[in-house]
């Protein structure tokens, strides 16, 4: 029966927080450009979701982590990478939503009643409609 060393985590830990140049180098020169690699390997990604559902993966990894495990993380290393996170996506996301704002702004809508008016549903409708719209021409 083979023996596992005691120490496993701190190793992991050791090394793969001095691997910071070999990260950099690998994003800098892939073996396979990722989006080549990553098409295709599509086929093997509907496979593993499917076979996830099946397994309940997702239900079964929420249970296991706990609400304990999502506030500690998100207390202690989200909080402190959000802001960093937002300013570097800040030209992701104008770019992602430009198109859904041009739609908002392109959308005629029906005139406006007066506060609590059922007929004011109609405007919200019509947004939530030609975004969807938006949407699906998109993907």
């Amino acid at each position: 029966m083979p023996k596992v060393r005691s120490g496993a985590s701190e190793k992991w830990v050791r090394k793969a927080s001095a691997s910071t140049q070999d990260y950099q180098e690998g994003v800098t020169n892939p073996r396979t450009p990722w989006a080549a690699a990553t098409q295709a390997a599509a086929a093997n990604q509907a496979a593993g979701v499917q076979a996830a559902i099946q397994r309940k993966a997702f239900e079964k990894g929420v249970a296991r982590a706990g609400d304990e495990k999502w506030k500690r993380k998100a207390e202690g290393v989200g909080a402190s990478r959000f802001s960093q996170g937002v300013q570097a996506g800040a030209s992701d996301y104008a770019s992602g939503v430009a198109p859904y704002l041009q739609t908002i702004e392109s959308t005629n809508l029906p005139p406006r009643g007066p506060k609590g008016d059922p007929r004011n549903i109609q405007r919200v409708a019509a947004i939530a409609d030609a975004l969807r719209k938006k949407k699906l021409s998109m993907s």
